[in-house]
């Protein structure tokens, strides 16, 4: 029987005997959370845990991007589209998104997120020349100002081809390199990192009622399974970043389930990313139907996800989270 371990994770400079780093951090942990398919679920010490597993929990996550994986990173989203769901047309203009992607870099972003096609639910399929005419011009007017890391929110090759050669670094694939089956071997040619996210069918259906064995267990086994074979075609585990894909064919219930075990997914041995920021659970569960005013409650979520460990946040409030995220460091 496959066995999967959540590790406990802590925090504090004085730690007890046997406590062992979480992903070469700051933070700690002795013991974890053993899971199993069948529904077990015991807590175990850290000496019990496998080798193997052990050395992925454990292990110091390589520069992503050129970026230090041991302290949290943010990433700002920069949509340049009519349609998505919270920013629809405020950056689809070159020189307002110039301004925006530096004004979220001075506040704090070490990375841009540049996305041309809206996957919220619902979102009609972008024609990829459509997705290279939004994208690849912003990218290049970003890199002539700034060196910040930037990331190209694609599932389509062509785009991404575009979008590197106008100076972007990652590659972020919604669709987890099942949308165009060209995309992984070009990132491996290319040497560019790339990002993992788990979704459950595409934008316009996937959340018409999306099931799952077990939420947690099904969406790690998808990534598993996805870090192996960009393994297997030339993009070392140190490249690959992943996203549990909150929100994209998934319930509340099951938002909620993958927040409160996230720290599972460091057995994957990669960073971890997470994408949650102004999204529907947060209107719901914080009483605030605005997208635009769900700030806080994004926040908040954030801040659950760094005691577990997890590296960089995609966000739309860039200057708000990071003035959190330098408080709740210092408060550790």
């Amino acid at each position: 029987m496959t066995t999967y371990f959540r590790p406990l994770v802590q925090r504090g400079a004085k730690r007890p005997q046997g406590a062992i780093p979480l992903a070469g951090s700051t933070q700690w942990f002795t013991h974890a959370e053993q899971l199993g398919r069948n529904g077990s679920s015991e807590i175990v010490a850290v000496s019990e845990i496998p080798a193997l597993a052990l050395e992925r929990l454990t292990s110091s996550r390589t520069d992503f991007a050129g970026l230090p994986m041991s302290e949290p990173q943010l990433m700002g989203i920069l949509n340049v589209t009519p349609d998505s769901f919270s920013d629809g047309g405020r950056h689809n203009a070159p020189d307002t998104a110039l301004r925006t992607a530096l004004e979220m870099e001075r506040n704090g972003a070490s990375i841009i997120d540049i996305g041309g096609e809206s996957v919220r639910p619902g979102a009609e399929l972008v024609d990829e020349a459509e997705e290279i005419d939004r994208t690849a011009s912003v990218i290049a007017q970003i890199r002539a100002e700034t060196a910040v890391a930037m990331s190209i929110d694609t599932r389509k090759t062509r785009v991404a081809q575009e979008a590197l050669a106008a100076g972007a670094d990652i590659v972020n694939d919604v669709s987890g390199f099942t949308y165009d089956s060209t995309l992984a071997p070009f990132c491996a040619a290319s040497n560019a990192p790339v990002c993992i996210m788990h979704s459950k069918g595409d934008p316009a259906t996937m959340q018409n009622n999306p099931v799952y064995d077990n939420v947690l267990l099904d969406v790690y086994d998808f990534l598993d399974t996805k870090i192996t074979a960009l393994v297997q075609i030339g993009i070392s585990r140190a490249r690959i970043m992943v996203d549990p894909g909150i929100g994209f064919g998934k319930t509340q219930d099951h938002n909620l389930t993958l927040l409160q075990n996230i720290s599972l997914f460091h057995g994957l041995g990669c960073a971890i990313l997470l994408g949650v920021s102004r999204k529907g659970f947060i209107g719901t569960v914080g009483k605030e139907p605005r997208a635009d005013a769900r700030a806080s409650g994004s926040i908040a979520v954030a801040l659950a996800a760094l005691a577990q460990g997890v590296q960089i946040i995609r966000i739309h409030d860039v200057a708000e989270t990071a003035q959190a995220v330098r408080l709740w460091r210092a408060v550790q």
